[in-house]
């Protein structure tokens, strides 16, 4: 049987390569990670199955405890980004400073490490009073098709645990986000026709200020306790086909990151309004809006009794029992947006996630394990 250890199962998790074959050519998936930890859970005493979400891209479902009695959910991803330009050997766990350094380390093999052993060990302490649900899912880090697959599969519970990395602090609440391109047109011509040329790239400008003045003028006076204001930001922008040619046409892309009681259908309806505003200035302005991937903000009252638990198990294990937010977007919204209630608990820190040099505090793994030990433990009773 494997060890009942969060060091050693994170361990044997970040060696193996799980790359999002979404957002990495050659990325393998998560299926051989999710068969091994399929194992490790069945050798643990768990009901597991392997859900094929995708192919190659696989859930790991993994139960214990009286079936559908206050059913918890310990969730967390299984894929991880790229290596490109890491410091150190992606897919080889090594620890140097009280830490362990791997891709996955903090985001997010650590925080599945803590659950699935504080789970295990919560049931081998005797009987417990709920269900306790381990869902280890596929591309969180694309799409999420692996979380979205288990709440349409009909996975339901009484609250979700997601175990993303927050520095051990308690987070009722992160930010969403919303994508959307726009398509600013205006006329090819020979780069010495200014009578004939339209510049859409010039055009683009004025579209690109009116965006930073709706930032500076609206989004800056709509904060969130935990989590600040909203914002806007331009990733790309892309127009032109040469240095002699006016540009025909200017694509933007915009990513707004949305508070609790924002939605994507708000965002657009400012942004629609922020374009009105320049098309009656310049009526000849052709302009379009299409709106892209979206997911929502993540809020549950911070008096729910899963923060309550969460706040008294890490109280107890010497921890401050802090409450924060995240500007990340996780899973946790997901299960909210079906109504269960979620929080984010889990080792290391986000600020590591997709960089160059990756890891997790040993000590962490192990006090987030603890803190969820007792937390399943006392869930339903």
């Amino acid at each position: 049987m494997f060890p009942l250890d969060p060091v050693a199962l994170t361990e044997a998790l970040v060696a193996i390569d799980s790359r999002n074959p979404s957002l990495v050519p050659d990325g393998p998936g998560e299926a051989a990670c999710a068969h091994f930890l399929a194992d490790v859970l069945a050798g643990w005493g768990f009901t597991v199955a392997l859900q094929t979400v995708a192919p190659g891209r696989l859930n790991v479902v993994a139960r214990c405890g009286p079936t559908g009695a206050s059913p918890l959910v310990l969730n967390g991803h299984l894929d991880v980004v790229g290596v490109d330009d890491m410091t150190h050997a992606p897919f080889v766990p090594t620890h140097r400073n009280g830490s362990l350094y791997a891709r996955g380390a903090t985001d997010m093999k650590g925080g599945i490490a803590a659950m699935c052993v504080a789970a295990a060990r919560a049931a081998q302490a005797g009987p417990l009073a709920s269900e306790l649900i381990i869902a280890a899912v596929c591309d969180e880090e694309f799409a999420s098709i692996g979380t979205a697959h288990l709440l349409a599969t009909g996975l339901r519970a009484d609250a979700a645990i997601v175990t993303e990395p927050t520095r051990l602090a308690i987070v009722p609440a992160h930010k969403g986000f919303a994508w959307f391109e726009v398509v600013v047109r205006g006329r090819a011509a020979h780069g010495s026709r200014y009578d004939v040329g339209r510049d859409a790239n010039r055009l683009a400008a004025r579209v690109m200020q009116a965006i930073d003045r709706y930032e500076q003028e609206v989004l800056t006076t709509r904060t969130h306790p935990l989590l600040g204001r909203a914002s806007i930001h331009v990733p790309m922008v892309a127009g032109g086909t040469g240095w002699s040619t006016y540009a025909a046409e200017c694509t933007i892309r915009l990513e707004r990151r949305t508070l609790p009681g924002e939605t994507a259908e708000l965002v657009r309806a400012e942004i629609d309004t922020v374009l009105s505003a320049l098309r009656a200035e310049d009526p000849s302005l052709d302009v379009a809006v299409v709106q892209h991937g979206a997911q929502p903000p993540l809020a549950i009252d911070p008096t729910h009794p899963l923060v309550h638990q969460l706040v008294e198990g890490a109280q107890s294990e010497g921890l401050t029992g802090e409450i924060d937010g995240l500007f990340c977007w996780t899973d946790a919204a997901l299960f909210a947006a079906v109504g269960i209630p979620a929080v984010c608990f889990g080792p290391g820190d986000i600020a590591r996630a997709h960089s160059a040099t990756e890891w997790v505090e040993l000590a962490q793994l192990q006090q987030a394990t603890d803190v969820l030990t007792r937390v399943c433990r006392a869930w339903g009773r």
